[in-house]
């Protein structure tokens, strides 16, 4: 036969269990839990994004009161890095394509950071037509330029072999052309494609 107790209004019919006394049963049901009360999350919302406010507060502070760090390479003028890539020309003056190559090499780049001018990845002839366009550089300047650069590209593409003393003519050339560019105005740097996009 079933038990049937009243707990709180409520009526619990419970079978009976075999070897159990209907006292046992009754004892062993509990009444329900309150529910649990759910916080809201929004005081952590809170405190998290004022956190985050602080921390992007300080790291842009801190950001702010750095010195910019600057290339080394930007504060030695394009002269001075050309000279020093120069002397070391000398080294392999017993190897004429080398020394032509270097030599070479050195017044291009020169030319593209001083002025401005797209020497390295173009020919020679390409580069002295677009020279003759621009008036950065002295009539003597650029007949100074097409003498060396023919010269250096006789060695590097006709396997001319130069002596010596025509060797050390062309290192002074470049170190003249140098010497008498350094300050000479540069041109103002051309507008990038996304500025000339916008204007």
């Amino acid at each position: 036969m079933a038990n049937v107790s009243s707990n709180n209004n409520a009526l619990i019919v419970t079978p009976p269990l075999p070897g159990a006394t209907n006292a046992a049963v009754v004892q062993d049901i509990r009444d329900i839990k309150e529910p649990l009360p759910i916080s809201s999350y929004w005081p952590w919302i809170i405190l998290l994004a004022i956190i985050a406010a602080v921390a992007a507060l300080i790291y842009f502070l801190k950001k702010r009161k750095k010195a910019p760090a600057i290339d080394p390479q930007l504060l030695i003028p394009p002269h001075r890095r050309a000279k020093e890539r120069l002397r070391g020309a000398t080294e392999l003056i017993s190897d004429p394509y080398r020394f032509c190559s270097l030599v070479s090499d050195v017044i291009r780049i020169y030319l593209e950071e001083r002025f401005n001018l797209h020497a390295p990845d173009r020919t020679t002839d390409e580069f002295l037509a677009e020279l003759r366009d621009r008036s950065m550089l002295k009539e003597e300047h650029k007949l100074l330029l097409e003498d060396f650069l023919t010269r250096c590209d006789l060695v590097k593409f006709a396997r001319h072999e130069p002596t010596e003393p025509e060797l050390r003519a062309l290192l002074d050339a470049a170190l003249r052309l140098i010497d008498e560019t350094q300050e000479v105005e540069a041109p103002p740097a051309l507008p990038q494609p996304a500025e000339a996009a916008k204007s």
